[in-house]
Parts: C-alpha cells; sequence; structure tokens
C-alpha cells in the first residue's frame, strides 16, 4: 500500500504538476491527496505520512503516523511546542516565501504612518477637511529592522532603496548585508532604539521576544517615533504602547498583530488615531505569488524527502 502525501493547500494545476514532477521516482511507494484547502478530517490525517500545507494545530493529535510537517507557515513555533506533533517527526516550514507579500505591507504601513494616512482615513469618513500636521520622511529616517530573515530583509532592502538609513538587528552575528547600514545582535537594541525614527519587528514567537518592547524599551524609543509589528502580537507589551502613543511620546504605531488575536472589539486601540491595525493580513495568501512561492519550497522538499536528502527550513521541535 502507498503512503499517503496529504496536500491541505489549495493548489492549481500548475501547483500539482509541480508537486507530482517532484514525486517522479517514488511513485511506486508514496501517492498525493489534495484536499483544496480545507482543514483535513481526522481520518486523513491519521492515514498521512507526509503533510504539506497547514491546518489547526488542535488537529495534529490524530497525526500520529506523520513522518514529515510541511508547513505552509514561516513561523512553526505552534507546531514545534512540546507533544503537538511526533518527537520522530521532521517540522519543516515555508521561510522564503513571505518576503515579498509581507515587506509590501510594511512599507505601505509604514508609509500610512508616517503620513498620518490613517488619521486622514478617519476625517474622511466623517467628511473634515482638516490637515494634520507635522510628517516624516522615509529618506533620511533611521528605520532599525528587528529581525533580519526573509522578510525583515526584504523590507531593509526596500527602505534603504527610499533613502533611509538602515540598522538591522538579528538574533546571531552574521555577516552583514549590504542593504543595511549598521547591524547588531538584538541583545543590543537598548542601544539602538533612541535613534530610530522607525522601528518595525519581524520576530519570531518565543520566550525570547516575548515583551522584548516592554514598557522600559518602549520609554528608551526616540521622541516622536513610530513603532510597527508584524511578527508576533506578544512581542510588543500593548498596555505600555498605548501609554507612549497617548501622551505623545510615539507618533504612531502600525499593528498587524496583537496580543491578544483577534483584538477584542472594546479595546482602545480601535479608536486611536495615531494607530493602523490589520487582521494578521500581511502574509497569508492574498497575494497569488505567495502561494507559488511555498510550492515551490514544498516541492523542492518533495524531491529531497523522496531521494533522501537534507530538507530545506527544518524546524527544532
Amino acid at each position: 500500500m502507498k503512503q499517503k502525501i496529504l496536500v491541505t493547500l489549495p493548489v492549481t494545476a500548475a501547483h500539482k504538476a509541480a508537486l507530482e514532477e517532484s514525486l517522479r521516482g517514488g511513485e511506486d511507494a508514496y501517492e498525493l491527496a489534495y484536499i483544496a484547502g480545507q482543514e483535513p478530517a481526522p481520518q486523513e490525517l491519521e492515514e498521512a505520512s507526509v503533510i504539506l500545507g497547514g491546518f489547526d494545530t488542535d488537529l495534529a493529535k490524530y497525526a500520529v503516523k506523520t513522518r514529515w510537517f510541511q508547513l505552509s507557515w514561516a513561523g512553526a513555533d505552534a507546531f514545534a511546542a512540546p507533544g503537538v506533533i511526533p518527537k520522530e517527526a521532521i517540522l519543516t516550514s515555508a521561510v522564503g516565501a513571505y518576503g515579498l507579500a509581507v515587506s509590501e505591507h510594511m512599507l505601505a504601513q509604514t508609509f500610512a504612518m508616517i503620513r498620518r494616512f490613517g488619521q486622514y482615513g478617519r476625517n474622511q469618513v466623517r467628511h473634515e477637511w482638516k490637515p494634520m500636521g507635522a510628517i516624516t520622511s522615509v529618506e533620511g529616517a533611521v528605520a532599525a529592522v528587528l529581525g533580519l530573515g526573509d522578510i525583515g530583509g526584504s523590507y531593509a532592502r526596500k527602505m534603504k532603496a527610499l533613502g533611509a538609513y538602515v540598522i538591522g538587528l538579528r538574533k546571531s552575528d552574521k555577516e552583514k548585508p549590504d542593504y543595511v547600514d549598521e547591524q547588531y545582535t538584538i541583545d543590543e537594541l537598548d542601544r539602538v532604539l533612541p535613534r530610530a525614527d522607525i522601528v518595525a519587528m519581524v520576530l519570531p514567537g518565543g520566550p525570547a521576544t516575548h515583551h522584548i518592547m516592554d514598557e522600559a524599551r518602549i520609554g528608551k524609543m526616540k521622541p516622536g517615533a513610530y513603532l510597527l509589528n508584524v511578527g508576533r502580537g506578544n512581542a510588543v507589551d500593548l498596555t505600555a504602547l498605548k501609554a507612549a502613543l497617548k501622551d505623545g511620546r510615539l507618533r504612531g504605531a502600525a499593528l498587524d498583530v496583537t496580543e491578544p488575536e483577534p483584538l477584542p472589539a472594546e479595546d482602545e486601540l480601535w479608536d486611536m488615531e495615531n494607530v493602523i491595525l490589520t487582521p494578521h493580513a500581511a502574509g497569508q495568501l492574498f497575494l497569488p505569488a505567495t502561494l507559488d512561492r511555498i510550492i515551490a519550497i514544498a516541492a523542492d522538499n518533495l524531491r529531497r524527502y523522496i531521494r533522501g536528502e537534507p530538507l530545506r527550513n527544518v524546524v527544532e521541535h
């Protein structure tokens, strides 16, 4: 009996062709089963040796025979938590698929913040013709990018091209890429915050990043600076952020992620005029190129898996 490769992604005919090409040579041992982007049923998970795509972690308990999980997300922390998937299973992420979509979202949020588009949008709804005052330019601004992976690196390149002075912060001390002017490890964040006009966060989840922007660090930010977060909502202490926005120490914030999610309807962030909120929509599959990139990663890893070669984007769990 062939082992089942369950594909939960909403694939096109071209995507199926790419996956089937990667399976060449392993057709006698494996078969692809597509469920069109739907949540898999428990029985489908129980029968799967390989799963390509995402699904609710509450269903992971049924995937007891699965030996490789290729997620459709760049962030794998939910599946990497102890006991979620079998210890002997391989876990891989879709790092590299989201840089285009999320970095463009970040760029749009950056301009929306510094040009006060959120406030002008509210004025439009109220039919108020009212200039909102001082703005900031990207050209010449100091942008601190927390996280220089695929997404953070793509944003840093765009900001550098537009004339910003870019400071990159990352977990490890790797070679500085040419699209950042200065680079530090995240442990040196406190020395960078007072210099930055824009602080853009693209950090993964985990204990090391929980409330990394707490009251003390938000207090160290440059007066009149902006905060942008598309990584994990719990990386920012929202109580401290609200206080800094209310008293004018920070000029604005743009949040694609919050703590908790969804953001409760009664939360005051919704009504703060210097806050731009999007519902964790920077990534997703709204840009067709993102799904194409996910499929390319999955297809390459499938070819490697069939041939017993090392996989890309392996996540420890």
